[in-house]
C-alpha cells in the first residue's frame, strides 16, 4: 500500500516535467515556414470574399488589433469539439470524438474526486443522498466517472477497429499506435468492472484520493481499486511521453503557425530569419548544392541551370 500511495505523486511529477520540457523544446524551434495561411478566423480585416489582411494595399502597415475572444472561440471549438476533424473527416470524427470526450470526462472525474476528497477532509459526507453541494459532488463524480470509462472504452475500441480495418491506415500505423489504444481500452474496461463489482459509489477511490491530498496513510482497498489507481496514474505519466502529447503543441499550432501573420519586417522575425540564412544545410540531392559548405543565401542566389564557367 505504501508503494501505491507514492504512485499519484510520481505520476503528476512526471506529467509536469514532461509537459514543461516539451513546451520549452517546441518554443525554441525555428520559425515556421512564412506562408499565407488565411483566412484567419478572428481577423478583423477579413473581406466579404473570405480573404484577409493580405488583400489590402500596404497590408504590413495596417495596425493589428488583438481579438482574444475570437481566438478563444476557435481554440475551444477545436479542443472540445474537434471541429477540424469534424469538417474534414467526418468518419474519423465519429470514432475520435468519443475517445477525446472520454478523456475530458476522465479529467472532470479526477477534479470531482479531489473536490469530494477535500470536502470529506473538511467533515462533509459525500453521498448522492446528501443535500446541497455534497450531493452534487457525489452524483457528478458517479456520472463523470462511469460515463468517462464507457465513452473512452467505446472510442478506443472504435479507433482500434478503424486502424485494423482500413488497409491504408493499418500500413501507416506503428506498434505504439495500437499499444496506446489498447492501454486506454484496458483502463476503461477495468474502471467499469471495478465500478460494477466493488466501488459503485467511488467511496474507495475517493478515500484513497483523500489520503493522498491530506498526506495520510490510506486504508486497505480491494485489489480491483488498487489496479484501477495504478492504471490511471500510469496513463497520466505515460501520455506526455508519447505522440499523444500533441495537446501541448495546440498553442503553437495556432498562435505560432496558423495565426502568425506578422510582417517579416518585424524586428524580432527579421533578426531570426537573418540568422537562418547563415545556416549551411546538408541535403543529399546533388542538384540543390547543399553540401554543407554553402549558406542558404548562396544556394538561393545560385542559378542551378547555369553551368560553371559559362
Amino acid at each position: 500500500m505504501a508503494a501505491l500511495f507514492a504512485v499519484p505523486y510520481l505520476s503528476v511529477l512526471v506529467l509536469a516535467v514532461a509537459v514543461v520540457l516539451r513546451w520549452v523544446r517546441i518554443a525554441k524551434m525555428p520559425l515556421h515556414l512564412r506562408w499565407e495561411l488565411y483566412p484567419v478566423t478572428y481577423d478583423s480585416h477579413r473581406s466579404h470574399s473570405g480573404g484577409s489582411v493580405f488583400e489590402h494595399v500596404n497590408w504590413w502597415q495596417i495596425e493589428r488589433k488583438a481579438n482574444h475572444l475570437g481566438k478563444l472561440r476557435v481554440v475551444l471549438a477545436e479542443i472540445f469539439l474537434l471541429k477540424g476533424v469534424h469538417d474534414n473527416n467526418r468518419a474519423l470524427w465519429l470514432r475520435s470524438y468519443p475517445f477525446h470526450l472520454g478523456l475530458f470526462l476522465q479529467c472532470a472525474f479526477a477534479v470531482l474526486l479531489v473536490a469530494g476528497a477535500l470536502a470529506e477532509a473538511g467533515g462533509a459526507q459525500i453521498t448522492p443522498h446528501a443535500g446541497g453541494v455534497a450531493g452534487w459532488l457525489a452524483t457528478g463524480t458517479m456520472v463523470a466517472g462511469t460515463a468517462g470509462f464507457a465513452v473512452l472504452g467505446l472510442g478506443s475500441l472504435a479507433l482500434l477497429v478503424r486502424r485494423l480495418g482500413d488497409p491504408l491506415l493499418r500500413e501507416t500505423s506503428t506498434g505504439a499506435d495500437f499499444l496506446n489504444l489498447l492501454l486506454f481500452l484496458a483502463h476503461a474496461v477495468l474502471g467499469l468492472v471495478t465500478f460494477a463489482l466493488v466501488d459503485g459509489d467511488y467511496l474507495f477511490l475517493r478515500g484513497f484520493v483523500r489520503a493522498v491530498v491530506t498526506f495520510q496513510a490510506p486504508a486497505a482497498l480491494p485489489w480491483l481499486v488498487d489496479a484501477e489507481i495504478l492504471s490511471g496514474c500510469s496513463l497520466i505519466a505515460y501520455i506526455p511521453l508519447t505522440h499523444m502529447s500533441h495537446f501541448i503543441g495546440k498553442y503553437f499550432t495556432y498562435h505560432s503557425v496558423r495565426w502568425d501573420d506578422r510582417p517579416s519586417r518585424a524586428r524580432a522575425i527579421e533578426s531570426r530569419l537573418a540568422e537562418y540564412l547563415t545556416y549551411r544545410p546538408r541535403w543529399s540531392a546533388a542538384h540543390v548544392g547543399a553540401d554543407g559548405t554553402k549558406t542558404w543565401v548562396d544556394i538561393a542566389t545560385t542559378n542551378p541551370a547555369r553551368k560553371e564557367g559559362k
